[in-house]
């Protein structure tokens, strides 16, 4: 295990405090940010290799640039359930739920039970992670049943007047992600968009207007015709 200090150092080396700047613009925050970029963050793990005991270690420091590089060198299968649902409430930053969920929950045993668990939760970023999830598994799993994102289709829908940006966004991401895999699963997000249509929400409007300006564009039915 290399040690803790020494992987904190490397990204005290890193950090840009130009990028927090940009980073806040877009709304990446939280208080403790080095301002590190991801391909740097994406070096310092590659040279770590896979280290659990690191990770876990790394996620503890509070510093967002550490928590990501954790979720590229933490293993899933020893990623505990108990620590998943830990490291979800510590979220602060979309960026860092995207890049945990991307990098690591969508490998561990434990992915859809939490997209069911969270997609109804309070907190905003654990609810983001679950439409995250979606994303991700979608965009991952190239031998996942068709049934199982057919399922989510209504967690989706029932998500989808939820007016808090960084839910509203996620929603809309896995909506389209669904909707992109294949021609069947574009009818059935199709659908569900047309639905959420119909709801008397602005971001529930958005969402749908968004995901089918894009499902139902010429590039992405074109791809899926191939």
């Amino acid at each position: 295990m290399a040690p803790l200090s020494t992987v904190v150092a490397q990204l005290h080396a890193a950090a840009n405090p130009a990028n927090r700047a940009e980073m806040a613009r877009v709304g990446i925050v939280g208080a403790q940010r080095l301002g590190v970029s991801v391909p740097a963050m994406r070096r310092i793990a590659k040279a770590i290799g896979r280290d659990h005991a690191l990770a876990l270690a790394l996620w503890k420091t509070g510093i967002a640039d550490a928590r990501i590089v954790a979720s590229m060198i933490a293993d899933p299968a020893k990623l505990s359930e108990r620590d998943m649902e830990a490291w979800a409430l510590d979220f602060d930053s979309w960026d860092v739920v995207d890049q945990v969920c991307s990098n690591l929950f969508d490998k561990t045993p434990f992915a859809r039970r939490k997209i069911q668990e969270w997609s109804t939760r309070s907190e905003e970023y654990v609810k983001r992670a679950a439409f995250v999830l979606i994303a991700c598994v979608v965009w991952h799993d190239k031998n996942a049943p068709d049934a199982e994102f057919i399922a989510w289709l209504p967690l989706i829908a029932g998500a989808a007047s939820d007016e808090r940006n960084f839910v509203r966004k996620a929603v809309n991401w896995a909506l389209r992600n669904i909707g992109k895999r294949n021609a069947a699963l574009n009818r059935a997000a199709v659908s569900t968009a047309e639905q959420i249509q119909r709801q008397d929400s602005k971001a529930a409007r958005w969402i749908a207007a968004d995901a089918l300006r894009e499902l139902r564009s010429d590039a992405v039915r074109q791809r899926l015709a191939k």
